[in-house]
């Protein structure tokens, strides 16, 4: 071959190489998109048992595509209190079965056959057919599942195209002294496991790489002996992702990552001491032929599966060798409330999120909940607490705040992006709520440092609105932590019954003062219990609307408030009756 063909070639075989792997990572991406958060809830649900991890690691790997994604979730998971380092184990083993699935869809690049059959299912026929469907699903349908679904097959048609590609440019590859030598010295089992683990690790996909290697069978000079070294490289070099992803996380959570590396390395050493060694008295025939891409989805499934059937009884003794290699420490560590690690798979990273802002409202609940037994009966313990909770709330606004706008530039379902956008602008409103739950407990602390005692009927009053007031915090909550619309709907209408309840609070209250029965000093801490008050329904208010428009996509907030009481919806009714329900629930006393 002259210079200008080697050249062409090697362009070709760049070429194909980028499309392979730009391929991967679209198509990988839109399975994790379409994925979405229902990650979290499966792995959180079913890792109870190591069984059940093993059939989940298995499943979500071979959904999304990569062990190193899997794993990273994982890590992500542990360092945020989600799942314990025990059951992230199993899930690991069970990842390493998953991830041989792409090697055998790569493998179709090695069929043979003259049958129509085999024709069509060639890289050649199949990924053009692919690709058309999927450019008109993703160009010409209107529904945001059926595009991620057109953006599944398009990128499986450039990582087939891609893999097609390469096997054709490298071709000439047989022919070439250096590599059948290069090929040789890869049968040599260090070599060939140092340069499986490198490739994998610059490039930080297992299955990528078991793809160029698939790729290079076409030459026809890699041998069992060659690619079988390099498959256990590759399965070392997988753990580097999530072991770089561990750095700086909480000590599970790099154990986690190390139990990965533990049992890749620990799988390899034993085979490769048992394959060997036996080699020493038996001579593997088979080692000097040459392998298809078919060959090396074999040799890649037997070998996880095996190292998996064998390793899963001795789970507990890698984990105790992960404690060993990293210790624990006399100083206890806090749980990260949000892994930035959790952003390589941002449906979870949203469902995430909201549970954090779950965990948020509670907190401001529980703050208002304590700052009102203060206006009965003060207890400096309790207004402590009510000021940690607030500065819990503060905390939470700002990790979450910051977070969400990492987080809205990735790419996102409609649906968890308009979650994220709920979260986002109710945060303040839930941080307010905390605010005035504050607010109240320095208004009971001045009540007890003055002598402050409100009269008998003026008690009386405050405890029907301080009821109203924990009544709706606590349906706002509910209906936030779980995305309830029936209890939602239940909000607005008590919110005006809160607000004529200060009003008529403020009314008798100008009536006993004009009367001479309450003092303007009274007056004044009144007030900042009413505003606080008031002020918190308002933010309730806010809060389920924003929940309303999240599953009804309905119009703007103050629009959609203006109707809802105008009677121009369909809601209208109900809120007619709610509002009269809350009326005549939180009544008054009768003025004496």
């Amino acid at each position: 071959m002259v210079a200008t063909d080697y050249i062409l070639k090697v362009i070709s075989l760049l070429g194909g190489l980028a499309l392979f792997l730009f391929g991967m990572d679209i198509m990988g991406k839109a399975l994790q998109k379409q994925a979405g958060g229902k990650l979290q809830n499966v792995l959180a649900s079913m890792s109870s048992t190591w069984f059940k991890g093993l059939i989940l690691g298995t499943a979500v790997t071979a959904v999304i595509q990569s062990s190193s994604a899997t794993t990273v979730m994982l890590v992500g998971f542990v360092n945020s209190g989600l799942m314990t380092l025990e059951q992230t184990l199993s899930v690991i083993l069970g990842s390493n079965i998953g991830t041989t699935i792409t090697s055998w869809i790569l493998s179709l690049s090695g069929l043979e056959g003259d049958s129509f059959i085999v024709q069509i299912f060639k890289p050649s026929t199949l990924a053009p057919m692919i690709g058309v469907v999927g450019i008109v699903l993703f160009m010409f349908t209107g529904k945001e599942k059926h595009k991620g679904v057109g953006t599944i097959m398009l990128g499986f048609m450039a990582l087939m195209t891609g893999m097609d590609l390469m096997s054709d440019s490298m071709s000439f590859l047989k022919q070439e002294a250096w590599f059948g030598e290069l090929m040789i010295s890869f049968s040599n089992p260090i070599v060939g496991i140092l340069f499986g683990t490198v490739l994998t690790a610059v490039i930080q996909s297992s299955s990528a790489s078991v793809g160029i290697l698939q790729g290079l069978c076409a030459t026809g000079v890699v041998t069992y002996g060659a690619a079988i070294p390099i498959i256990l490289g590759q399965n070392i070099g997988t753990c580097v992702t999530a072991m770089l992803g561990s750095m700086g996380a909480n000590r599970n959570a790099r154990r986690t990552a190390m139990m990965h590396l533990i049992f890749k390395i620990v799988g390899v050493t034993a085979f490769s001491v048992i394959f060997y060694g036996a080699g020493l008295f038996v001579e593997w025939k088979f080692l000097a032929e040459s392998t298809t891409a078919f060959d090396v989805a074999v040799v890649h499934t037997l070998y996880n599966v095996g190292a998996t059937v064998v390793l899963m009884p001795l789970r507990n003794v890698l984990l105790k060798l992960a404690f060993v290699i990293i210790p624990e420490k006399k100083e206890p560590e806090k749980t990260v409330l949000l892994d930035e690690l959790l952003l390589q798979t941002p449906g979870v990273a949203v469902q995430r999120a909201k549970e954090v802002a779950g965990e948020m409202a509670e907190k401001a609940q529980k703050a208002m909940e304590l700052a009102i037994k203060l206006t009965v009966e003060f207890d400096p313990e309790i207004m402590q607490q009510v000021i940690d909770l607030e500065n819990e709330t503060d905390h939470y606004e700002d990790v979450l705040g910051t977070y969400l706008v990492k987080l809205s530039g990735k790419p996102l379902k409609e649906k968890d992006n308009r979650l994220l956008n709920t979260i986002l602008y109710t945060l303040s409103d839930l941080e307010r709520i905390g605010d005035h739950a504050l607010n109240v407990a320095e208004a009971a602390q001045e009540m007890n440092d003055k002598g402050i005692v409100f009269s008998k009927q003026a008690q009386d009053e405050l405890a029907v609105l301080q009821r109203a007031v924990s009544d709706i915090i606590r349906r706002t909550v509910k209906a936030y932590t779980t995305v309830n619309m029936e209890e939602a709907m239940t909000v607005e209408p008590q919110e005006q019954v809160i607000d004529a309840l200060v009003r008529e609070i403020k009314s008798r209250h100008v009536r006993r003062l004009r009367d001479g029965q309450c003092s303007v000093e009274y007056g004044f801490v009144l007030e900042d219990l009413l505003t606080a008050f008031e002020r918190s329904a308002d933010h309730c208010s806010n809060l389920a609307v924003e929940l309303l428009q999240l599953v009804t996509g309905k119009m703007d907030a103050h629009e959609y408030l203006h109707a809802l009481k105008s009677g121009e919806l369909r809601e209208s009714a109900s809120f007619a009756e709610n509002f009269a329900k809350y009326q005549s629930e939180y009544a008054f006393p009768e003025e004496q």
